[in-house]
């Protein structure tokens, strides 16, 4: 058998043509549009580079190469691969005939850095306060989704909001391709995988979800929700497992409810429409929506309390914590804009307190400006 690093480093070097760009720390993503086309993305900018592969075929071999390093195949038959590289970063792949004048692969660095809330209040994406609200939500256990679009910073959020979790905790992480980087001591990390070559063997998201419910979680966490499991999900947020955690594909907090409302649907499980949009409503407590700037920032948006879904409008009742308002650009190009409290007192706060934890302050300044009584003398 091949030694571990030494098939890496092999790995590796099918991707030679590209490798400046995986040891390169500033770049998020390289994109190879077959053989002669690569392009990667930096500070939130595309560039097209001069980098080629020698033809088709290197390509497919370090495809191939990519594939057996994480137990997959592709070829004509699967043309569709995700998997990872040696150093994390995740790699997408779609190969001919599905791809014609492919493959085409996106590779999405993987930091060794990593990314905490600080440095998210360093970088714009939030203020502190909005941190310190954070923090106070996940350390209640309440259930959150981040939602964004893709390359929005999703993953990183996730990763970021674990340091709120409380130690002596036992989190259960599920993912399709292990991202996910929890700056926790004990966490269980668990990875679907699809059939082999003859269809057996295969592992699904649902498979493991249903399986850590016996493992005594104290945290649940879904690296993405895609799919049905939406509702097993959902069911276990109501079901009195609290502090749940996961991401999803959503441009704003109400497309976040219609999108999982469409992934329930997704299951397999016969559930009338009216009793999964209430279980919905009750078990998500929290969006928090991030999203990638015109500018090639990014920012969080939103912080979203969701309170229930409401049977006589039909719509689910919703009320931001936080907003990001924009004002105007720069002279630099760059988008000006402030994230604040809205001024709303989220409903939640009996259960904050229950954990022994508060909001800031300055949320009930903000609610006190809109002539809000907050019954709270602040600090």
């Amino acid at each position: 058998m091949i030694p571990q690093d030494v098939f890496e480093e092999a790995l590796l070097d099918f991707f030679s043509p590209v490798r400046p760009f995986l040891d390169d720390p500033k770049v998020s993503e390289i994109m190879i549009n077959g053989p002669d086309q690569v392009f990667i993305e930096k500070g939130g900018q595309l560039f097209l580079t001069d980098a080629k592969f020698d033809g088709q075929e290197a390509l497919m071999a370090a495809l191939r190469t990519a594939a057996q390093f994480v137990g997959k195949f592709v070829d004509e038959r699967r043309p569709i691969l995700e998997g990872r590289l040696p150093d994390g970063s995740r790699l997408q792949a779609v190969v001919p005939p599905a791809a014609p004048g492919g493959p085409f692969i996106a590779i999405r660095r993987f930091f060794k850095e990593t990314l905490t809330v600080d440095r998210l209040v360093q970088f714009g994406s939030m203020s502190p306060v909005a941190a310190q609200t954070l923090s106070a939500l996940v350390e209640a256990k309440l259930n959150i989704i981040i939602a964004g679009g893709t390359g929005s910073g999703k993953t990183s959020m996730l990763n970021a909001l674990s340091s709120f979790i409380p130690d002596g905790e036992r989190i259960v992480v599920i993912e399709d391709s292990k991202e996910v980087q929890l700056q926790k001591t004990h966490v269980v990390q668990l990875e679907a995988r699809p059939p082999d070559a003859k269809g057996r063997g295969a592992v699904t998201i649902r498979d493991l979800f249903r399986s850590t419910l016996r493992m005594r979680p104290d945290r649940l966490i879904i690296g993405e929700i895609r799919g049905g499991e939406a509702l097993d999900i959902v069911q276990a947020m109501t079901s009195g497992h609290g502090g749940c955690m996961g991401t999803c594909h959503a441009t704003y907090p109400r497309d976040t409810m219609t999108r999982l409302e469409t992934m329930c649907m997704m299951s397999d499980i016969d559930m009338p429409l009216a009793a999964m949009r209430s279980q919905l409503g009750s078990g998500i407590n929290i969006i928090v929506q991030v999203s990638r700037l015109q500018d090639g920032s990014r920012r969080t948006t939103h912080i979203t309390e969701v309170l229930n879904f409401d049977l006589d409008t039909g719509k689910y009742d919703m009320q931001d914590i936080f907003v990001r308002r924009y004002q105007g650009i720069g002279p630099k190009g760059e988008i000006l804009s402030e994230f604040e409290p809205t001024g709303v007192i989220p409903q939640c706060e009996e259960q904050l307190r229950e954990h022994g934890v508060e909001l800031p302050s300055v949320i009930y300044d903000a609610a006190r400006k809109r002539g809000v009584d907050t019954g709270h003398s602040g600090y």
